[in-house]
């Protein structure tokens, strides 16, 4: 039997898209209501600290209501809304972290907060689609604001516990568990190109998940729920979470400056579909060069026409730095770990002949 597999980008239903238990017994500050704690006495020690987690991260999860503005024919313009996800307030000045699917086509967002039936009105202040991150600015403040405990995800284990957060199907602050089931995942985002480091999580994360936070038994953040692998269209045990590694790499940015700041070549690549009838997998060919950017001042060409319209392929690029490269996706992440400024060697096919040049990155 052959199963039709679909990628489900949790929030947006009008599109897709700790170590060992045993040897950390930190247990997080609490909040948990004290008729609660009562409750908990007769539980285990590993239910009291997932108890303890939900009740001490809760008040940092959000809902985000996408709503966009459309015209009608009878009643001029009117909010529709789009969907619904999970986010995470980021810090006391009101950010909120989510993922940019969530707020993908929209114009108007709506946040709400545990126990309290206010809604908020938000801003988008930056998005990062190829690594699905967004931020949101509250237009207006709820009495107490408590940011999310930032962890880390480089020392993640697989197999250690993982504790999703988020409100599934619109039901509100529902919490999950499960363990980390892989790490270093590539997994194609909505930005065209694939997200790196991926968290694979069997905890169930469902549509209204996207954007809620991954926390380790601790409470920490370690990641974001991003999308599933499924068959049905509901929870599968394969949830994918962006690393919170990455997100403090880019969030600052998006908070700054409304944008990723990242540095680039200053060229366009052909569609890797169009360029495989015309070079194979020999590399990503160039379709146009910035007259003002890096790769034209390295003396790297684009596609070329001829007075009879005929088009010829420009240079090819296989390698950036170290890392060789075959389409636009190598390519992004080759400069993803390198800064502006800094000088690589590229080697690029011209004619069927290997040659090399220095370039000097720039901002994009």
């Amino acid at each position: 039997m052959r199963f039709l597999v679909y990628v489900l980008c949790i929030a947006n239903l009008s599109s897709c898209f700790a170590k060992d238990e045993v040897e950390r017994p930190i247990v997080p500050k609490t909040e948990t209501p004290s008729k609660v704690i009562k409750e908990m006495s007769d539980l285990l020690d590993a239910e009291k600290r997932i108890i303890n987690v939900y009740h001490s991260v809760v008040g940092s999860v959000v809902n985000v209501s996408n709503i966009r503005v459309s015209d009608n024919f009878f009643y001029g313009k009117v909010e529709v809304p789009q969907g619904s996800g999970s986010g995470f307030i980021w810090n006391d000045q009101g950010h909120i972290v989510t993922n940019f699917h969530v707020v993908q086509g929209g114009d108007n967002f709506v946040v709400t907060f545990h126990d309290d039936s206010k809604q908020y009105k938000a801003e988008v202040v930056g998005v990062a689609p190829k690594k699905d991150i967004a931020v949101l600015k509250l237009k207006e403040m709820p009495k107490v604001l408590k940011p999310v405990s930032i962890g880390s995800s480089k020392d993640l284990l697989v197999g250690q516990s993982a504790l999703a957060l988020g409100n599934p199907f619109g039901l509100d602050h529902s919490i999950s568990k499960g363990i980390i089931s892989a790490l270093g995942r590539k997994i194609q985002g909505v930005g065209g190109v694939k997200i790196h480091d991926m968290i694979q999580t069997d905890a169930a994360i469902n549509q209204g998940n996207s954007g809620g936070p991954l926390l380790n038994s601790k409470g920490e953040l370690i990641g974001m729920n991003t999308m599933i692998f499924s068959t049905s269209g509901s929870s599968s045990g394969l949830g994918f979470a962006v690393p919170v590694d990455t997100i403090k790499r880019f969030v600052p940015q998006l908070i700054k400056h409304g944008k990723v700041i990242r540095p680039g070549l200053g060229i366009g690549i052909l569609e890797d579909t169009i360029a495989e009838r015309y070079i194979g997998d020999k590399g990503a060919a160039i379709s146009f060069v910035d007259p003002d950017g890096a790769a034209a001042k390295a003396g790297l060409r684009g596609m070329m026409r001829d007075n009879y319209g005929r088009i010829y392929i420009g240079d090819v690029i296989t390698q950036v730095g170290d890392q060789k490269v075959k389409g636009l996706d190598d390519i992004y992440h080759a400069l993803d770990q390198h800064k502006i400024g800094d000088t690589i060697k590229v080697k690029f096919l011209r004619e069927g002949k290997q040659k090399t040049t220095e370039v000097t990155l720039q901002a994009l």
